[in-house]
């Protein structure tokens, strides 16, 4: 997938918070530590640094969500990346991400208090999920 195509995923998929631009994914790319997965419509950006992984983004074009991509993509990155243990952070308020994502072993281990900006000046919480991959 192309920058340009990320960003269009991203955009259509975070509706409540600021979707990355081509040229963020752009830069993501070009270092050495980040990987995509991708599956038709969907696509994971994990970086992996000193033995931890930690996913970026996870995005999936509504027209595909609740059909198993992310599934499919939080299988493919975890069983891929050469890291110990996994990282990620998600919106308090994003009840089918934290699905996915209990679904798939990661537990909370920490909350950020007021982390994600919102419309109108409201923030929620981040939890951070934790997994050991190894």
């Amino acid at each position: 997938m192309t920058p340009n195509e990320l960003s269009e995923i991203h955009s259509a998929a975070f509706t409540m918070s600021r979707p990355w631009s081509a040229q963020e994914f752009e830069d993501l790319l070009r270092n050495k530590h980040t990987h995509l997965f991708t599956c038709p419509q969907g696509f994971a950006l994990v970086q992996v640094i000193a033995g931890e992984a930690e996913l970026l983004t996870i995005a999936v074009h509504p027209d595909a969500q609740g059909k198993g991509a992310g599934g499919t993509l939080m299988s493919k990155w975890m069983s891929s990346v050469d890291a110990d243990e996994a990282f990620l952070e998600v919106a308090s308020e994003n009840d089918a991400a934290k699905h996915l994502y209990t679904v798939h072993g990661f537990a909370e281990v920490a909350r950020r208090s007021a982390y994600y900006a919102r419309d109108l000046g409201d923030s929620v919480d981040a939890i951070v999920m934790r997994i050991a991959l190894k």
